[in-house]
This record gives structure tokens, C-alpha cells and sequence, in this order.
């Protein structure tokens, strides 16, 4: 009996590695609003996303003006222009303003369950972009409209279940990273062969880890499979990778640190039980049998 509660306390340990990330990771990554910046905040230099800025804030001057023959020439002008503002300080500034933002989004939209999709607001960042090229005397810059323009990171009807899993998740916040813990020393203390019982807890938590590698995969198909193939998608996609990137790391430490358990375990093991060289005879023994 022994021997069969740790092996399902093993099996059990797979199960729960990767959704105890998941859950420490929606507590300590998406509830902490200091933690979602600070991630976000990098991304400020990413073209795609500076990209998809240029974009946004372009479509809405050239809606407003209206230069005949030279409308093409024009938009590639402003273009350029919020592209060379895009590597500014005050860009960085509108960014992290417009992340902060973002963050009450990504709570109602995982959290609550409430909201249709994860946006960014572009207010602040056209705002900036308004008053810098004003200020260099590009033309049509008076006519940028400041309106709240947005990016959509996330369609919510596209998560489904994920949705629901996030948000139980993230309710149960580190708690199931301490009964992971528990639950493999549980495992090795039931246990009757113990050696083989840390193989197991070792290679439980290497499944864990790629179970969690492959979640975190189908989650950005399913994500970005919703949005418009534009620049949107592009800057969704590095808004994720960077929001998932603690996962993507976890998952290969646990891969490491499992592998490595079960390899040494498994190495002890074979040397304890490795046979002994038999013992040579005397050299009178030897001559006793030639008598």
C-alpha cells in the first residue's frame, strides 16, 4: 500500500507542477501591477510594438487630412516621424502610462471574467507623439487627433477555457507551489524503495515541465489566433512572449533540476550496487594447488 500511495502521490506531482506555476505566476506576474509594468515596460523599444504605435497613429492624422495627390507622400512622412519619435524617452514614459493602464484591462478580462479584450490605449502615446512633432514643425501635426486609439493584445472570446483556469489560478495564488513541495517529500517519506521514489519525483517534475512548456505554446496559438494578421498580432505576440517569458524559464529550470534528480538518484544507485572485483589468490595458495 505504501508503495502504491507514493507512486500516485508521484503521478499526482506531474499534474500539479505545471498549474502551481501557472497560479503563482497569474498571482505574482499579472495580479502585481508594479511586476506587469516592469515587464511591460521593456517593450516600449520593440519595433513590433513601435511598429504597430506608428501604424495606429498614423491611420488616425491621415483620416483628418486630405492633400490630394500627395496623400501617399504625406503618410509616409508622419510615419517616419512617429517611428524616429518612437526611440524617445517620452515615448518610453507614454508607454509605461499606457501599460499601467493596461493592467486594469488584463485584471477584468483574467481575473473577473469580465471585458471582451486585453487593449492598450494609445492616448497617452499620441498625446506625446502630438506635442513632440508639433514642436519639430512637422506638418499636419496640429491635426493629430488625441482619441483613445487602442492595440488589442488579447480577444477574450477567444480563451475559453483558458479564461477559467487562469482565474481559478490565480485565486489560489502560491498555495499550490507549497503543496508541491509537500507533496513530493510526502511521496519519498511513504515510499518503501526510496531511490527509485526520487527517480520518480524527478522525472514527475521533467513531465511537469514540458506539460507546462506545451500549455504556455497552445495558449499563444489560441491567443493570437483571434487577432487580425496586422501589426496588432506582431506586438500582441511580443506583449506575450514577455508576459510568459517567467514561465518559459521555470519550465526549463524544473526540466533541468528533475532530469538532474532522476540522473543522480539513478547513478547512486547503480555504483552501490555495482559488483566487487573478486579477490585474488596468494601466491601460496596458488602454489599449494600445483603440490
Amino acid at each position: 500500500m505504501r508503495s502504491y500511495l507514493s507512486t500516485a502521490l508521484i503521478v499526482l506531482l506531474a499534474v500539479l507542477t505545471p498549474l502551481s506555476a501557472i497560479a503563482a505566476w497569474a498571482d505574482l506576474e499579472i495580479g502585481d501591477t508594479g511586476r506587469f509594468v516592469s515587464t511591460m515596460a521593456p517593450l516600449a523599444s520593440d519595433p513590433a510594438v513601435q511598429g504597430a504605435v506608428a501604424d495606429r497613429v498614423t491611420d488616425q492624422v491621415m483620416t483628418q487630412i486630405d492633400v490630394g495627390p500627395l496623400q501617399a507622400g504625406a503618410r509616409e512622412l508622419l510615419h517616419e516621424a512617429v517611428l524616429s519619435f518612437a526611440t524617445t524617452e517620452a515615448f518610453k514614459n507614454a508607454w509605461t502610462t499606457a501599460a499601467r493602464a493596461a493592467h486594469t484591462t488584463a485584471q477584468q478580462v483574467l481575473a473577473s471574467g469580465g471585458g471582451d479584450a486585453v487593449t492598450i490605449d494609445l492616448a497617452p502615446v499620441t498625446q506625446q507623439v502630438k506635442r513632440q512633432l508639433m514642436a519639430d514643425r512637422v506638418p499636419y501635426a496640429d491635426r493629430i487627433p488625441v482619441r483613445h486609439s487602442e492595440i488589442t493584445v488579447l480577444k477574450a472570446n477567444g480563451l475559453g477555457v483558458w479564461r477559467d483556469v487562469a482565474r481559478g489560478l490565480k485565486a489560489a495564488g502560491v498555495r499550490p507551489a507549497f503543496a508541491t513541495g509537500v507533496l513530493a517529500v510526502a511521496a519519498l517519506l511513504i515510499a518503501v524503495r526510496r531511490r527509485r521514489a526520487l527517480i520518480g519525483i524527478g522525472l514527475a517534475f521533467a513531465a511537469g515541465a514540458v506539460a507546462l512548456a506545451v500549455v504556455v505554446a497552445v495558449a499563444r496559438a489560441t491567443s493570437l489566433g483571434n487577432l487580425p494578421d496586422n501589426g496588432d498580432r506582431s506586438a500582441a505576440a511580443a506583449i506575450y512572449d514577455a508576459l510568459t517569458a517567467s514561465l518559459r524559464t521555470t519550465a526549463w529550470w524544473v526540466l533541468g533540476c528533475g532530469l538532474g534528480l532522476a540522473a543522480v538518484a539513478w547513478l547512486t544507485g547503480r555504483h552501490r550496487h555495482a559488483p566487487c572485483p573478486a579477490p585474488r589468490p596468494s601466491p601460496d595458495f596458488t602454489e599449494s594447488l600445483y603440490r
